[in-house]
């Protein structure tokens, strides 16, 4: 698992480097932009990322949790694609910007081969983190081998613990990261900027006493939360988000008048 802290490392010189070089260049006056704020969230998410990705190698390691384990590896997946697809976001918003006069066009050339190295360095380390994670379920299912013997409905029961709690684990990231480029960059109205900063701290809550009702065997706290699912209410109130999104993109002038339709 030392790939792990060579790719943070790493990642994190392109990254400053970037970050600098925007920052530097860009003019006063167009931190209001959308465009402006693309590249300092796109690359603050990234760190976080990063570094919470240590978090939960530490505690994988700690609990000999092999779900985590080979979860951490789809999570470096997921950053590896994620940090593809920003390259053109941030070529678009240079382009924005550029176009305005707002900075110099020359940036995205002396940025690039950074921004192409921070997905070469995700695949190396993502292929040594691989090759870690299999001799660690082997050394890992031989200790858990020792504790619950060979009974398979109670190690049926533990599988499902450990893919239970990892989900919780990896789900505040995923969910922190939508809800602050969401915040950050998406232009909102005060109303659905204030329930979006409410429903941070409420699902951070849910996600924390469902982990510790699941440890604890709470039955009636479990209850709860399968009852009230206020995690459904925060997926219904993203997806709402998308939906208006989606009917905001699309004006009168988009629908057939009564004279096109014959």
């Amino acid at each position: 698992m030392r790939s792990a802290p060579r790719g943070i490392f790493g990642f994190d010189t392109s990254c400053r480097y970037v970050f600098a070089t925007f920052q530097i260049d860009t003019k006063d006056g167009s931190q209001d932009q959308t465009p402006t704020r693309t590249i300092p969230t796109f690359l603050t998410l990234y760190i976080f990322g990063f570094f919470y990705q240590l978090v939960l190698v530490w505690d994988a390691l700690r609990l000999k949790n092999t779900i985590q384990i080979i979860g951490l590896c789809l999570y470096n997946v997921g950053l590896l694609i994620y940090g593809s697809v920003q390259m053109e976001q941030i070529k678009q918003a240079v382009i924005t910007l550029a176009a305005v006069g707002d900075i110099n066009l020359s940036i995205w050339g002396q940025t690039k081969p950074f921004l192409i190295a921070i997905p070469c360095i995700l695949a190396v380390s993502t292929a040594l983190l691989s090759v870690g994670a299999w001799k660690l379920y082997d050394e890992f299912a031989w200790t858990i081998y020792k504790h619950i013997s060979a009974d398979l409905r109670m190690k049926r029961r533990y599988l499902t613990f450990q893919i239970y709690i990892s989900l919780l684990k990896f789900d505040f990231f995923f969910f922190l990261g939508f809800t602050v480029q969401f915040v950050v960059i998406v232009q909102t109205h005060q109303s659905e900027f204030a329930l979006t900063i409410a429903a941070i701290p409420v699902t951070i809550f849910i996600l924390i006493m469902a982990a510790v009702f699941t440890r604890r065997e709470n039955l009636t706290g479990m209850v709860v939360i399968i009852v009230c699912r206020p995690e459904s209410a925060s997926v219904n109130y993203f997806t709402s988000w998308l939906t208006g999104l989606l009917f905001r993109s699309f004006t009168l002038a988009d629908l057939p008048t009564s004279s096109s339709r014959w």
